[in-house]
């Protein structure tokens, strides 16, 4: 079957079947479960309106059930057994969280989360910031944002190739294609420097990849909160006698206090998951590790499902209380 017909065929399925799902379940309802006649009629059409909400989330919450609860399930139940020779499970308690914690790629990987989860973010939401501020006051404001925003396009493999080739070192009898390190010899260099192998400053260098990337969507909400700022707050600091610095930080930086919040935390959570871009540019190596990229070497490359369910639950509980924040401020802002 031709793939564009195959994917014709299934989205007409798709739609049918939700279709016919809410008519026929409805009528169901109506009809047989709480049909609206006889004397107890407005009792029954009273029950069917409190089931009917139910019936329009049923499929979400089935597909959320399956797909979302049931591996966390599942994964906790694997980080707490081990693999049998020949097949099955045995129960093992905490042994593999404690395995894990002696492992010194762990705490690496732990450690370099963190630097990840200072930087990129503060990096990210103020480059985005600024440049939402800057665009704003310039006649061809718009080009620039789509320029910026561009890399949200790109797959962080993508991103990363692009990088890997900035980060390029060849030999120093040969031309470099290295952007780095062209600018390096340049600039006075002696030999050119293999970026990616140097510890600690190599994992700068993968942060700014993602910085290049997050600042495009910090920058977009950023933007449409600052133009949502009342101008009469604006043109009264003006007349105040203010300068462009104070309006700013005094002025409309308190006004959006929220959304860069909700900015900074939507990043943070996206580094917490970091994977593509560590796995494309060292796979780890050199000091490199981080918890997604560590959790995928136990998995599928040793084999231990234990320990690798142990990390993958580990990342969650880190990331668990920021979704929490965040949903209870979305709701405050409904309010």
């Amino acid at each position: 079957m031709h793939p564009a017909f195959q994917g014709l065929l299934t989205i007409a399925i798709g739609v049918s079947g939700c279709v016919g799902y809410f008519y026929f379940s409805n009528q169901f309802l109506d009809k047989v479960l709480f049909p609206a006649r006889g004397p107890n009629a407005g009792r029954n059409i009273n029950r069917a309106n409190i089931i009917r909400p139910w019936l329009f989330l049923f499929p979400a919450l089935a597909a959320l059930g399956l797909y979302l609860a049931y591996p966390v399930v599942e994964t906790l139940r694997l980080s707490l057994t081990d693999r049998v020779p020949g097949g099955g499970y045995t129960w093992v308690g905490l042994d593999n969280y404690i395995q894990m914690a002696r492992e010194p790629k762990f705490w690496e990987a732990m450690r370099n989360n963190m630097f990840w989860l200072i930087i990129v973010p503060a990096m990210s939401t103020a480059f985005g910031l600024l440049v939402a501020q800057l665009t704003d006051r310039i006649r061809w404001g718009n080009i620039a944002k789509s320029l910026i925003f561009m890399p949200m396009a790109i797959s962080f493999v993508g991103a990363s190739v692009i990088w890997k080739l900035v980060y390029d070192t060849r030999p120093a009898e040969q031309d470099q294609i290295g952007m780095l390190n062209a600018l390096y010899l340049f600039f006075g260099g002696s030999d050119p420097q293999t970026w990616l192998t140097i510890p600690f400053w190599n994992s700068f260098l993968l942060m700014i990849v993602l910085v290049w990337i997050q600042t495009g969507f910090a920058m977009v909400i950023l933007s449409a909160a600052l133009r949502g700022i009342p101008e009469e707050t604006i043109e009264a600091a003006i007349l105040d006698g203010a300068n462009p610095f104070q309006i700013f930080f005094k002025i409309k930086v308190p006004q959006i206090k929220t959304t860069i919040l909700v900015v900074w935390t939507t990043i943070t959570i996206t580094v917490l998951k970091v994977f593509d871009i560590v796995f494309a540019m060292t796979n780890g190596q050199w000091e490199t590790q981080v918890l997604a990229n560590y959790m995928y070497d136990k998995l599928f490359r040793a084999n231990d499902w234990g320990v690798g369910s142990a990390s993958a639950m580990v990342i969650m509980l880190l990331v668990a209380p920021i979704l929490v924040w965040n949903v209870r401020n979305a709701r405050k802002e409904m309010e």
